[in-house]
């Protein structure tokens, strides 16, 4: 799933959509399709907060690396 958004820019999507539902500002005729773009949303954030938590952990790993070779 290629996607343009940024995790900010889907996660203020997803706010909004959740907002306009608890407000009972979505009618039952469109309920079904921000339920759908709901999951997309979901799915683009999930994929990015992944993305970032490998990243990180390469991160983490490269630290610990040259930790060690410093204190060899």
């Amino acid at each position: 799933m290629e996607n343009k958004y940024t995790y900010q820019d889907a996660f203020v999507e997803l706010q909004q959509i959740v907002a306009d539902i608890e407000d009972g500002e979505v009618s039952v005729d469109e309920l079904t399709s921000k339920i759908s773009r709901a999951s997309e949303l979901l799915a683009i954030c999930k994929a990015k907060l992944t993305a970032s938590e490998k990243e990180v952990e390469k991160l983490l790993e490269k630290l610990d690396s040259a930790s060690d070779a410093q204190a060899e």
